[in-house]
């Protein structure tokens, strides 16, 4: 999410029908030490354009996490923008990105119609009608082509396989872990299958679409104090969490972990997504491999080296 964004590699070797030896290698470049020296309002400034990937939650979090160290109010946030940010990203993804991993024809000219008008005044209406006439359909032929370990067949609803999102916000965990009084990182649920990925994908659209009918604020929390602070906001691809310490006015240390630091720290999320599949060859394979790393997002440009051993 980064300006200079880092890189994933992800490596696999196909052997006797599987995939084996399966890892990840995420680089990322070191901007948060820009950071260290800075007055805090400084930083919240700065941060969406050095993190310009879902900017407007980058911003939420980091001010979440710099007022809360410093003891004040936590800031207003434009609810509208971030519920319209997530929807970007969600609909660049369902329209653009899973119909071609699946076989089928994206929606581009619909989704940057929709991209033109989401700053208009009607961006509700222009909303709503894209997912009635355009998401609803293709996702239903995207599931029904989707077919993975998962074998429950459900089809995308408005918001019922979508986990609420204040309840995968956990800035007091966080708080633990920042300050040296939790050994491990709060860490995602593993997503079960693919298929459930892409289900919860649709839900989550549905209920941002909602959430921004209704005016409901945007999901944003904070924990800390004493110089100490957790800011942590939704985003399409889950939590993002921002970490501040401060010192004398000064930041001296700062953390930004994003979703895809979180699920491709290893090939644990992946490997878990993939299971234990068969393939009949090395581009089935690749094809699996692909759809994987789709389903968990990442943030960044990456790689797949797939070999035939």
């Amino acid at each position: 999410m980064t300006t200079g964004t880092g890189m994933l590699t992800v490596r696999a070797r196909y052997r006797d029908g599987g995939l084996h030896d399966l890892a990840c290698n995420l680089s990322r470049p070191s901007v948060t030490k820009l950071f260290i020296g800075q007055v805090p309002d400084a930083v919240a400034k700065t941060v969406p354009y050095l993190f310009t990937l879902c900017a407007h939650a980058q911003r939420a979090a980091a001010q979440a996490a710099v007022a809360v160290a410093q003891g004040e109010a936590q800031r207003g946030v434009d609810s509208a923008a971030l519920w319209i940010e997530v929807l970007h990203e969600n609909l660049w993804r369902l329209l653009l990105d899973w119909p071609p991993a699946l076989g089928l024809r994206p929606e581009k000219a619909a989704f940057v119609a929709w991209r033109n008008a989401r700053q208009g005044g009607d961006c509700l209406a222009v909303t709503q009608t894209l997912l009635r006439q355009t998401l609803r359909p293709l996702a239903e032929k995207c599931l029904e082509m989707l077919i993975d370990r998962s074998t429950e067949e459900v089809a995308p609803d408005d918001g019922e396989h979508a986990i609420p999102a204040p309840s995968r916000l956990a800035p007091d965990a966080w708080l633990a872990y920042w300050q040296g009084n939790a050994e491990e990182m709060p860490v995602q649920p593993l997503p079960a299958s693919i298929r459930d990925v892409f289900l919860a994908r649709v839900a989550e659209t549905m209920a941002a679409v909602d959430a921004l009918a209704g005016n409901q604020p945007f999901p944003v929390a904070s924990a800390g104090g004493g110089g100490w602070g957790i800011g942590q906001a939704m985003t399409a691809r889950g939590v993002l969490t921002h970490a501040v310490h401060v010192v004398d006015g000064k930041v001296t240390n700062y953390r930004v972990q994003a979703p895809t630091d979180n699920f491709f720290a290893d090939a644990s999320a992946l490997s878990a997504l993939l299971g234990e599949g068969r393939f009949a060859s090395l581009a089935e394979a690749r094809l699996a491999l692909d759809r994987g790393i789709l389903a968990l997002d990442p943030c960044v440009p990456y790689v797949v080296e797939c070999i035939d051993a």
